[in-house]
């Protein structure tokens, strides 16, 4: 099975794991502890919360302020209208922003929140009986 681990330089460890779980991502104790937490969100797909500190030992670059920049646009899908609007409340909840409100665009639906350090989530459900002729 092919995995991705996307890390993400956070600036409180503690708060970002917080914010992660009101998402509906289990910590992995195995791989966390006080510089670091494991999120898995399926089987093949988890994120890493590493402190500043911690994830500069993985590069040379500055890290990037995401509250001033974008970085990158990570999207997560679902399988419903329901669970678009579940985690964007839960977001809003636990501290994230939204960044763009959802928009139902009949085949697709979907809106983006970003966390408290700033990391741009895109989220989805796309009906694929719904789906215009190409």
């Amino acid at each position: 099975m092919r995995m991705i681990f996307v890390n993400l330089p956070v600036g409180d460890v503690v708060r970002a794991t917080a914010f992660y779980e009101a998402l509906g991502f289990e910590r992995n104790a195995d791989f966390s502890n006080d510089s670091a937490s494991a999120m898995r969100w399926s089987d093949a797909i988890s994120v890493m919360l590493l402190d500043h500190q911690f994830y500069a030992t993985f590069t040379d670059k500055p890290i990037a302020d995401t509250h001033k920049v974008s970085a990158a646009l990570l999207c997560l899908t679902f399988d419903s209208r329901d669970e678009v609007d579940a985690i964007h409340a839960a977001a809003r909840g636990a501290g994230g922003r939204e960044t763009r409100a959802i928009h139902d665009q009949q085949f697709m639906y979907g809106g983006a929140f970003e966390d408290p350090d700033g990391h741009t989530w895109e989220t989805v459900f796309m009906d694929m009986g719904a789906t215009p002729p190409a």
